[in-house]
């Protein structure tokens, strides 16, 4: 199967630049993955597509404010870090620019010396190891200094930091948000709850691999990136009971969908779990366990058109995906939504 399989033609002014006022006013796009009927609504008419008895599984992963704009010493040319991995003892993996003037040994001064860093370590894919020094907790001066790492594809500055959050994030440490659940409120997930759906957390810190492309011709080929995902013992029990009484899972979100799949057993059983994944999912996958997903509308030719496509058939998902271009629906990150049931 071919990368240009995915391709479809989306103008730029339909790349969402920031968030609409209210969350779950976002278009909804519902697609029958049998059919390739799709229904045009809003998010906060998500409610009359579940069922009492469905259990909802939500990413709750956190966004580090993980982009760090500062000065090399000395000289104090200017500087940019992205924190991508946690590798212990105040030592990060990262993405540095300019990589040319970031070699072992550089070192490096954020928010007038509050923190400040020296690269260790030059990677094979061309990131650093960077060790920082500061005094205090290191999450509470990333709330200081840090920005959050918005797409490449979103130029426009964030007002909210909040906005780049899902509501129920809990546990830090995602390079960018789990978008789909970005719709929700607390209010929508309270009717949820309310009307007899069971909602059940994992968690899955998305890495920017996200936003790599797919630059092989043949996507066999393409080399997928890792991640660390969690799944609770309670989740793992909501799940095995939810299939048992006959009821739906719904992902939120591709990265939810990821983590349980990557950690079900051949039988559609699961268990408390925890490592990395470097799952990929595209046409020809059995889903084991996932029945429905909420995600929102992804690139052209990504590893993430791949997934839903592998859930709804290439030729469905592609056929919605050019309605929603003619009904100028939002893309990407703070763009909006669609279910496939």
């Amino acid at each position: 199967m071919k990368t240009s399989d995915f391709y479809f033609d989306l103008p730029q002014e339909l790349i969402a630049q920031t968030p609409i006022e209210r969350r779950d006013a976002s278009r909804l796009l519902v697609l029958d993955k049998l059919t390739g009927e799709w229904t045009h609504r809003h998010f906060y008419d998500l409610p009359e597509y579940l069922r009492p008895g469905d259990c909802l599984i939500l990413n709750n992963s956190r966004v580090l404010p993980a982009r760090l704009l500062g000065q090399r010493l000395p000289g104090g040319g200017a500087c940019e870090v992205l924190l991508l991995i946690d590798r212990g003892n105040k030592t990060w993996e990262c993405l540095v620019r300019p990589g040319k003037r970031m070699r072992v040994g550089a070192k490096l001064s954020f928010g007038d010396g509050d923190l400040t860093a020296q690269v260790v370590e030059e990677l094979p894919d061309g990131n650093r190891l960077v060790r920082f020094d500061y005094d205090g907790i290191f999450l509470e001066v990333l709330e200081r200094l840090g920005k959050m790492p918005l797409p490449p594809y979103i130029k426009a500055e964030l007002q909210d930091k909040e906005r780049y959050q899902t509501v129920y994030s809990k546990v830090n440490g995602s390079a960018a948000a789990p978008t789909a659940g970005l719709h929700f409120t607390k209010e929508l997930l309270e009717k949820i709850r309310s009307m007899g759906v069971s909602i059940g957390y994992v968690t899955l810190h998305v890495g920017l691999g996200t936003f790599r492309p797919v630059k092989e011709d043949e996507i066999t080929d393409h080399e997928m990136h890792s991640e660390y995902c969690v799944i609770p013992q309670e989740t793992a029990d909501l799940i095995n009971e939810t299939k048992k009484r006959g009821g739906r899972v719904v992902c939120v979100g591709t990265t939810s969908c990821r983590t349980i799949e990557s950690w079900a057993a051949e039988d559609g059983t699961m268990k408390a779990s925890a490592g990395w994944t470097n799952i990929f999912i595209y046409p020809g996958y059995r889903f084991k366990v996932l029945d429905a997903l909420i995600t929102n509308f992804h690139l052209p030719e990504s590893t993430l058109i791949m997934l839903v496509s592998a859930l709804a058939g290439r030729e469905h998902v592609l056929a919605a995906y050019e309605e929603a271009v003619r009904k100028k629906y939002r893309f990407f990150s703070f763009g909006d939504a669609m279910l496939i049931q």
